[in-house]
């Protein structure tokens, strides 16, 4: 798996490579969470935790292919009802396992998966002129890469003690 710095330096070329590269970033920050003391990371006045950046990330995949397949098929996306990063759960707050990372890697990595599958089917004319009202799904794709945001407000926690 390449590391955060390797990822810092790779610039991807496609919409498709963007949201793949997204998820590899949020994984390889992922794979330190293991050694989450449990304090919460506060930016921006919320809070964070890995399990929230993970349900984050996987929930803003979802919210935009689901807004993508609707507009594709001529449809109104359905209204945004989540709760967004305003939210803690206990869920949120639980221990990170190892088994939690792998969960969040098989969830992740298939919906990048599925996210690359869709972007490189479509024309660069349906990429920058999409259906429906909203941002071009080239657009959508460059803001999926900001959910790394979540990930690094939890940041890399390979220094930290266990």
């Amino acid at each position: 798996m390449p590391t955060v710095a390797d990822m810092e330096h790779t610039h991807p070329r496609t919409p498709a490579e963007a949201v793949v590269h997204t998820v590899d970033h949020v994984l390889a920050l992922a794979a330190t969470w293991t050694r989450w003391d449990g304090t919460p990371a506060h930016a921006d006045g919320r809070v964070y935790t890995p399990h929230k950046a993970v349900r984050r990330v996987a929930d803003h995949l979802v919210d935009h292919l689901a807004e993508l397949e609707d507009r594709l098929a001529g449809r109104d996306p359905l209204p945004d009802r989540w709760h967004a990063s305003g939210s803690t759960t206990e869920a949120d707050l639980a221990r990170f396992t190892d088994e939690d990372l792998d969960e969040a890697r098989s969830r992740l990595t298939r919906l990048a998966r599925v996210w690359a599958n869709r972007l490189d089917a479509l024309t660069d004319e349906q990429l920058d002129h999409s259906p429906g009202e909203g941002w071009s799904f080239r657009e959508l794709a460059r803001h999926l890469t900001e959910s790394v945001y979540y990930a690094d407000a939890v940041g890399d926690l390979s220094r930290t003690p266990r």
